[in-house]
């Protein structure tokens, strides 16, 4: 992935992890149109990015990401790039079945579905990019978050597969991994000196992602605690400490 002159849409743009990915991108020579459920969001997003679009997006909605994803190519006939980095945190007490299915229709079928729609134009471009977002809770799930934690060891697994079907294509598939982050994904995030400041999991993922060759993953320093867990033999261990001895 280049760093700059590319047409990029990132899912999710209207706050948190997407707005700020967004801003870098934007002021790194990019084309940036961002894509969320919130149109004020996205509107107060933009209106501090001269020159960066907004489209509205509800990535729960099947159809609407059809119709999304033709209208996306006619205006941006250039788009090489899609980061889908929409998702939803809900803790869940037990099965909570709307959560679950809320939860998996956002973090998991609506990624696919976007790709789905957008791979024949992204693969007919001389190069391109898509990202996903997954977590350090793909690795070692959190016990208050079950459904978010599965969808997010889904996206893992989707995005090796993923990469292997696309090796012989233009699309290179980066999967970024955070860990918890200090933004509103859930009540409580933004303030939480557990979780790592925004800016900076934000400046030392843009690093990772310019590094050449490119990585395939993207992991800050402080997620390796979850997603190397399994390799250091200490997955018990960890996820014990993360769930209060569960």
């Amino acid at each position: 992935m280049q760093s700059t002159g590319n047409t990029i849409l990132i899912t999710g743009g209207g706050s948190g992890l997407g707005a700020a990915l967004a801003h870098e991108f934007h002021i790194a020579g990019n084309q940036v149109i961002i894509a969320g459920r919130r149109q004020a969001a996205l509107d107060a997003v933009v209106a501090d990015h001269p020159g960066m679009a907004a489209m509205a997006l509800d990535m729960t909605d099947a159809a609407a990401i059809v119709t999304f994803a033709q209208k996306l190519v006619a205006d941006f006939p250039v788009l090489n790039t899609v980061l889908l980095n929409a998702g939803i945190m809900v803790a869940e007490d037990k099965i909570d079945l709307a959560t679950a299915e809320a939860t998996i229709a956002t973090n998991l079928l609506g990624p696919i579905r976007l790709a789905h729609a957008l791979l024949p134009h992204l693969e007919a471009q001389p190069a391109s990019t898509i990202l996903t977002v997954s977590s350090g809770l793909a690795f070692v799930p959190l016990a208050a978050t079950p459904t978010y934690s599965a969808t997010k060891a889904a996206i893992h697994g989707w995005s090796l597969a993923m990469r292997a079907q696309l090796q012989a294509t233009s699309v290179e598939l980066i999967e970024i991994v955070p860990p918890g982050v200090q933004t509103d994904l859930m009540p409580g995030h933004a303030d939480n000196d557990q979780m790592m400041p925004l800016a900076d999991f934000i400046a030392e993922t843009m690093g990772l992602l310019r590094q050449q060759p490119a990585l395939a993953e993207i992991h800050v320093e402080r997620v390796k605690f979850l997603s190397e867990a399994t390799q250091r033999g200490e997955f018990a261990q960890v996820f014990g400490m993360l769930n209060g001895g569960h």
